[in-house]
């Protein structure tokens, strides 16, 4: 399918993206991933407590799969009150509510304690607040692991192995510029389009999570992946407010409860795709690097500086890198 023709079946399907049918309040929630992802099925547990919570009062259908669209266009219908809800990366919603970028910059969090220290605690729930002005309410973060490279021909080592090459990027500045620093050729490209993309030599290799590295099936033409875990960018699960402002007070409450009992559900379910994927690509004679991050980290840290003349964002990367951890694993 074309993206012309795509469009206007995202704008067909999701004319109605909140509305009732027989007295139950219906809300179209659409993303990107397989059906198969843990993303994808904490959203439907998610959908299963709605129903619950509400005494099947209220509904979330799901289209997984960019059925109605990629992230970028989902975002577009939410924020005109076409789509109910979506799932993005951060990476993306920088676009539309430019405080996230800050949680796409690599090595911003020492580890998975930290990373969610800072999402599900004080600062984490601003930046889900800050996306209203933007028509986009933040209900919780989703895990999205740690992203690192992949790529065709020659595995990644250390950050000089990147230059040269055409890196697939999401439509992020943010990771743009990483790729950059590194010596590579940032080339975004939708999710959709990437395997054909790899495999025709578009790009020489691309940057994501195990998980979506093997779900996607980019094993099958990327043979190395080097683990170096530049960025630990979270997904985020976004409500129109257009939709959110048409809900009664208490199906804000199921639905954000439900949110909230997902996120935590999520967590284990990525835990254990994590390990899972890593062997699966293994077992398939995918080359796995561990390379040593001291060089990538010294390389990009400049990236920090170029906020200095931003002072809300670099106040944001100060207030973020200073937070402290709780006690125990998260995760």
């Amino acid at each position: 399918m074309n993206r012309h023709a795509r469009s206007v079946l995202a704008l067909s399907l999701a004319a109605v993206a909140c509305g009732t049918a027989d007295d139950v309040t219906v809300v179209k929630l659409a993303h990107g991933l397989d059906p198969t992802h843990p993303v994808h099925r904490a959203m439907q547990f998610l959908a299963e407590r709605v129903r619950e919570e509400s005494g099947r009062t209220m509904r979330i259908d799901i289209y997984p799969s960019e059925q109605l669209g990629t992230e970028r266009q989902a975002l577009e219908l939410l924020q005109i009150g076409s789509l109910g809800m979506t799932k993005v990366s951060a990476a993306v919603l920088e676009n539309f509510a430019a405080p996230f970028k800050v949680l796409s910059l690599p090595y911003i969090f020492r580890d998975e304690t930290h990373k969610w220290a800072v999402l599900e605690g004080a600062i984490g729930r601003e930046m889900l607040d800050m996306a209203a002005q933007f028509r986009l309410r933040g209900l919780c973060f989703y895990d999205a692991g740690s992203r690192s490279f992949y790529t065709k021909d020659r595995p990644i080592v250390t950050p000089q192995d990147l230059e040269g090459l055409k890196i697939r990027t999401q439509e992020s500045a943010t990771a743009t510029r990483m790729v950059t620093l590194l010596g590579g050729s940032a080339t975004p490209i939708a999710w959709g389009e990437l395997y054909t993309a790899l495999q025709q030599g578009v790009v020489d290799g691309a940057e994501n999570n195990p998980p979506s590295f093997h779900l996607s099936r980019h094993y099958e033409v990327a043979r190395y992946y080097s683990l170096n875990e530049h960025t630990g960018v979270p997904d985020v699960l976004l409500v129109s407010t257009v939709v959110w402002d048409d809900l009664t007070e208490q199906e804000r409450q199921w639905l954000q409860h439900a949110a909230d009992e997902s996120a935590q559900y999520q967590k284990l379910l990525w835990q254990e795709a994590t390990t899972e994927a890593l062997r699966m690509v293994q077992a398939d004679g995918v080359q796995v690097i561990r390379p040593d991050k001291a060089p990538f980290v010294d390389m990009l840290a400049p990236m920090y500086e170029t906020y200095r003349n931003e002072p809300a964002v670099y106040s944001l990367i100060e207030r973020i890198r200073a937070a402290a951890p709780v006690t125990g694993d998260q995760r």
